[in-house]
Parts: structure tokens; sequence; C-alpha cells
């Protein structure tokens, strides 16, 4: 009996490898779609090794040498060209991380920087440095003749990775799923209170009253819960990633990833991994939700964005709900944004999905409100009625299936419409 030969495919963003006979829908650890995944091992090139030389003209020697880097593109290939001490150089144009162009970067002396994520590797050997010291990107020999660069696209040293376990964030699991919580286990109840606030002397906050009585009432309810406060943690700012690419914001986030004091995996690991219903809490501040709320959905792009680069869903039966107060009007429209990003990330809603109470434009009277809220038996059981209302939307999505497949692209947001034909 002649066994299968099992085939292995390499995500050519992130090196991730996947056997079977086809690949996977999408990478498990980058998010990059099927179409990233190429043959390997014994497979690639029919099996034979890629060896004989392979020269092509990438072009005049003195055009090329008035930029120290650039990426050039041959025959599809994609080549990190350096032009250092008047030395031609190539590498690989593609990143080990996630693929990033290599070429677009810049040179800190000896080591081109990727534009992405800052790994560096040597513009001569290939070799990794810093982070990625056990990481190579494939050379390319480079010879000049008759004022013509010419490349030998035969690899002359192959890609290695080095041994990085995926981050504990990359997996991700639903209730009833293997690895998740059982469909009979207590409901999870994630609150998050975004008031900014002198921790060490700390003030009251009439948001984090009514998200404290709402989790009270989940208690009671036999869920579990936890409480998220922002002010308690220290984590960066949204560094744009995105704004270079789109295939540069990844999940987890790459500041999650490269920086361990960054405490923003707490926000990440309760949202995707533990939670089934997240309460948000937030203050009004002119008319606008509280500072950190921002910072914190800034960072929690990289979700939306698996949308975008792999049509995967992290929050399928999320349901959230919000809490709303403050010292001065705009409810509707702190809610409005408030429900427009979560449904954009693909949570669910319950039946009026947000409790609020303001003050208004003209009562500058902040201790009476503080009093108000404090004595209110309207706005506790306001409170406590918003997290009934999350358990029932919960339970009634416990088994359902959303999100499941492709869904279709048309009108949502990052829709890839085929924008090169217009340019």
């Amino acid at each position: 009996m002649t066994l299968h030969a099992e085939k292995i495919w390499i995500c050519s963003v992130c090196g991730y490898e996947h056997r079977g006979d086809t690949p996977p829908d999408y990478c498990p650890s980058c998010g990059a779609d099927r179409s990233e995944f190429k043959l390997g091992g014994d497979d690639a090139n029919g099996g034979k090794p890629e060896t004989e030389a392979d020269w092509q003209d990438v072009g005049a020697a003195d055009e090329l040498s008035s930029q120290p880097l650039r990426q050039i593109d041959v025959g599809g290939t994609a080549i990190a060209l350096v032009c250092k001490d008047g030395q031609f150089s190539a590498i690989s144009g593609v990143c080990n991380h996630v693929g990033g162009p290599l070429g677009l970067g810049r040179l800190d002396n000896d080591h081109v920087v990727c534009p992405w994520h800052n790994w560096k590797f040597h513009c001569r050997s290939g070799e990794g440095g810093c982070d990625c010291e056990h990481d190579s990107v494939p050379t390319h020999a480079v010879k000049v003749e008759d004022g013509r660069v010419w490349v030998d696209m035969a690899e002359a040293t192959p890609r290695k990775r080095g041994n990085r376990p995926p981050h504990p964030l990359t997996k991700i699991t639903m209730r009833g799923q293997p690895g998740g919580a059982l469909m009979s286990d207590p409901v999870r109840v994630v609150g998050i209170s975004t008031t900014i606030m002198d921790v060490l002397n700390p003030r009251y906050s009439t948001s984090d009253k009514l998200l404290n009585v709402a989790l009270a009432r989940a208690r009671e309810q036999g869920a579990e819960t936890r409480l998220i406060r922002l002010a308690d943690l220290k984590f960066r700012a949204c560094e744009g990633y995105y704004s270079k690419s789109s295939r540069a914001c990844i999940w987890p986030c790459s500041i999650t990833q490269m920086d361990p004091d960054d405490q923003m995996d707490r926000v990440y690991e309760a949202f995707v991994q533990w939670g089934d219903i997240v309460l948000v809490a937030t203050p009004i501040r002119w008319g606008q939700a509280s500072s950190l709320y921002y910072k914190m959905v800034e960072r929690m792009n990289c979700i939306q964005n698996q949308e975008t680069i792999a049509n995967r869903h992290l929050l399928r039966t999320k349901v959230v709900g919000l809490i709303i107060t403050g010292g001065q009007d705009n409810v509707q429209g702190v809610a409005g944004q408030m429900l427009t990003f979560f449904g954009e990330l693909g949570c669910q809603f319950p039946q009026y999905p947000f409790i609020a109470h303001t003050r208004g434009w003209s009562a500058e009277d902040m201790e009476n409100n503080v009093h108000y809220v404090e004595a209110s038996k309207d706005l506790h059981a306001a409170a406590a009625g918003l997290l009934d209302r999350c358990l029932d939307t919960c339970k009634a999505l416990f088994g359902v299936e959303i999100g499941k497949g492709q869904l279709p692209r048309g009108g949502r947001k990052a829709h890839e419409l085929d924008v090169r034909a217009k340019l």
C-alpha cells in the first residue's frame, strides 16, 4: 500500500506551516488569506531545489546607485536592492515577520530595517538582528557588467525562521467549541470602565457606579464577572500601523506582540477569548466619550482589521451594552458612535442597548449629580435591566452560528473595491 504524502503549505506572510491537501481558508497565525499559502518542502518547485543561476538585468548602475535602498520587482519576486559604499547587494524584499516590504524601509548601518515593525536583516548576509536574530531572509548574488546591474534570482542562501511560539491571543475559541467554555458553564460578563482618574486618590464616578450595579446583578444571576478599569492599565496609544498598510495591522496588535509591558492584552483577552457580554461604561466629555475609551478602541482596530485582510470574524456572538453618564448632553451622539464601532466588530446588542443619564448643558452642579446617581433607584434598576437584557440576548445566541464562513463584503467597512482599475 502506498502512503499518501501530506502536503506542507507555508504562509508567505508569516511562515506558518499547514499540513493537508489544501491550504486553510486563512492563516491562524497572522490572518492572511489562503492565496498567501505556497507549497513547501518537496512539493515546491516540483520537488527540485532552485539552484540554477537565473541572472536578470534590473537596471542601470548609475541610476540604481542614487538610492541606498529600494524595492524592485523581478518577475513577480520582491527584492530589496542595497547600494552601500558603492557596492550592490540584494536580499529578499519580504520580511519574515508578516511580509513587510523590506526595500521600502531604511538602512541602519549594515541592516535593512522593515518599515512595518522594524525587524532588521543584514544587507549582505540576510541574517536577522535584535528580536529576530535567529531568522534570516534569502540573499541573491549581484554583479555589475557594462554599467548594468544583474541579480541572480536563484537564492544564494535560504530563508530561515526562528522557533517563535504563537502569541497566546492568537488562538480564538468560542463557547461550545474545542478549547472554549462549555455551553453549560456560567455566562461571563466583562465590565470596562473608561473613566479617567487619579487611581491613588480615586473620586466618585457615576458611570462606574452604574457599571458596578450591573455587575452585581450579573453575579446575582449566576454569571461570572470581571471588571477592567482602563485607568489602572498602562498601555500605549495606537501608533498607526494600519496607516502603513492594512497588512501591517495584525492580530494581536503589533504593540502587544513587541512590548511585554503593554497591558492592552488584558482588554483583548477579555473581549475576544473570555467574555460573552461586555458592558462599556463612559462619562461624557464635551459631548464625546472618554478619551480613554477612544484610546482603547483605536487599539481595537486590529480586531476589525481581521475582517479586512482575512475576512476573519473574532467577535461573532459577543453581546455589548453601554452605560453613558455625564454633566453634559449628546447622549445619542456618543451612543451612536459606540454602537457603530462595536457593530463593525461583529458584536450583537440587546433590545435598548444603552442606558444614560446627564445633567444637561446648564447644570454645573456635579456634586448634586453624584448624590442623585448614588441614591436613584430608577437608575440602579435601569443598570440591572440592561444586564438582564444582555443576558437574555446572550443566552438566545448560544448555539447560534453567526458570521460563519464568507460574508458578503459589499457595503461594509474596508470593502475591497477594484481601486487599481481606477488609478
